[in-house]
């Protein structure tokens, strides 16, 4: 055996473990979902570092004197090390599972490759290198039954645990956007009265829902706050089906995910799996200022239905609103003056759904008070900080076009001294389906009323941006094409000063370019 073919296939195996963990970060980028990932896959795959190396192996196979393509891969290699990504891989069991699999499949290749394809050795390892997603891909199918045993074992376990808090409140909260908000501002509300647990972070999902009820969920828990994601029909029926809740939230029904969706017809049909899986006696709040909540016509269940909004006439409706430097104040329909440090009409109407269940749940209205006027931003959703004279609004998470616009509007309303810059930078929206372009150029009209200069990030939406800039009247000196977030940075560094204003609007994941 020719002690040459060992030595590649050791190398090659050494490749294939950081190549193997960039394709499945991608994958769980794209939540495991085939389709979303072969979006990625042509675009992310060409100008790949990763897919350099495995290429540079491939040619030093047919041309051993070409000492470029050696250099290539090794330089490759010592890069790939030091790659930064905005949202690292998260080693959950599932990817350790699919991870295993794979590197067992690559082996297995490698070794039926040495031991019987001769003179071919390398070139079938070095080809398996180079299409290792597709490897993946295949360890994924493998692995897919016993995922799904996993997942169903969690799955009754959750659902004994619930069954056995009998007296739990539980509380859905979902919508387009705004759903993290209010969870959290509704929890902020109800701990003055009850012990609350809720879902963290981003565990919306049906498979995030099981694991804090598992690792979570006490029998001295009186009220659980569930935030319910959606990308396709019935995602928020199976949560409902696990936890019944009695109390439902819809916050918004937007145009997010209409790549998935389809049309804004299932987008609302899905919303309101949770309003018509409460009971009878439960209560749904829904934002009477979306439209196409409080024009929907689809609410099977029996249930009581209160409305709140800020523009339109609702049972809790916010009257004299008024925005500063510190925050907000408002007033309540029935008189109650309140203030918050929070901004934005968004954040406006999440208070506003958070009182509503706190008024059916019986917090008194003091109470309510000292909680709403300290409650903070969530992180990424329009939360401001200064720093050396700079005030940064972050609203970088998961954006969409009615968040961008409220978001805009208070940067448009922020308060410059003469000669001082509102400054947005932002790569606009994505799976919208073939409402993105529009969407994206109708934010680059936003912008260009808003803003003094912006910053469009990436190549995805650049075309529908700048053109959406232009017809807004914006010269060309009053904005910047970035490649990337740190080139925006770059750029920002050269033409911030104290006084500025900067608006981060939305931060797409590392799948998109």
């Amino acid at each position: 055996m020719d002690s040459s073919v060992i030595i590649y296939a050791i190398v090659a195996l050494q490749f294939f473990l950081i190549i193997a963990a960039y394709d499945i970060h991608m994958f769980q980028l794209s939540s495991y979902r085939y389709s979303r990932y072969f979006r990625w896959l042509v675009p992310g795959n060409i100008v790949s570092l990763k897919r350099v190396m495995a290429f540079g192996m491939l040619v030093a196979i047919f041309v051993p004197e070409n000492i470029a393509a050696i250099v290539i891969t090794l330089f490759a290699f010592i890069y790939s090390l030091k790659e930064k990504f905005k949202t690292p891989l998260v080693y959950t069991k599932r990817v350790n599972r699919l991870f295993t699999t794979n590197v067992i499949l690559f082996v297995a290749i490698e070794t039926i490759a040495v031991l019987f394809a001769g003179k071919w050795a390398n070139a079938v390892i070095g080809v398996t290198l180079l299409f290792s997603n597709i490897l993946m891909l295949i360890a994924n199918i493998i692995n897919t039954p016993i995922e799904k045993a996993i997942n169903r074992y969690y799955y009754n376990d959750a659902k004994r645990i619930i069954e056995s808090n009998k007296n739990l409140i539980v509380i859905g909260v979902t919508g387009s956007f705004g759903k993290t908000s209010t969870k959290n501002y509704l929890a902020g509300i109800l701990a003055e009265k009850y012990n609350i647990l809720v879902t963290p972070g981003n565990f919306n999902t049906l498979l995030g829902v099981i694991r804090t009820i598992r690792e979570q969920l006490r029998p001295y828990h009186q009220v659980f706050i569930v935030e319910m994601g959606a990308k396709q029909k019935n995602d928020i029926k199976e949560i409902c089906d696990l936890v019944h809740p009695t109390i439902g939230i819809v916050t918004a029904v937007g145009e997010m995910h209409l790549e998935t969706f389809k049309s804004i017809e299932n987008i609302q049909d899905t919303k309101f799996e949770l309003i018509n899986s409460l009971p009878a006696d439960g209560v749904g709040i829904i934002n009477n200022d979306s439209k196409y909540i409080s024009g929907y016509k689809g609410i099977t269940s029996q249930c009581r239905i209160i409305r709140y909004a800020v523009d339109n006439g609702a049972d809790y409706k916010a009257t004299d609103v008024q925005y500063g430097a510190n925050g907000l104040s408002f007033r309540l329909n029935n008189g109650e003056q309140f203030n918050s440090r929070l901004l934005g009409a968004g954040n406006l109407l999440n208070i506003l759904a958070s009182m509503a269940v706190a008024d059916y749940l019986k917090v008194p209205v003091n109470k309510q008070k000292n909680a709403i006027s300290r409650l903070q931003p969530v992180e990424h959703r329009l939360s401001m900080k200064v720093a050396n004279g700079i005030t940064v609004l972050d609203d970088a998470y998961n954006s969409n076009p009615q968040g961008a616009k409220m978001a805009l509007e208070v940067l448009k309303n922020f308060a410059v001294e003469n000669g001082n810059k509102r400054i947005v930078i932002t790569p606009g929206f994505v799976e919208m389906g073939t409402r993105q372009y529009e969407a994206n150029k109708e934010l680059g009209r936003t912008i260009a009323a808003s803003c003094d200069y912006a910053i469009v990030v990436n190549v995805t939406n650049r075309e529908a941006i700048m053109q959406g800039i232009i017809e807004g009247g914006a010269d060309t000196d009053r904005y910047y094409l970035a490649d990337s977030l740190n080139q925006a940075h770059s750029r920002l560094a050269q033409i911030l000063k104290a006084g500025d204003v900067v608006l981060y609007e939305n931060d797409l994941p590392d799948n998109f370019k």
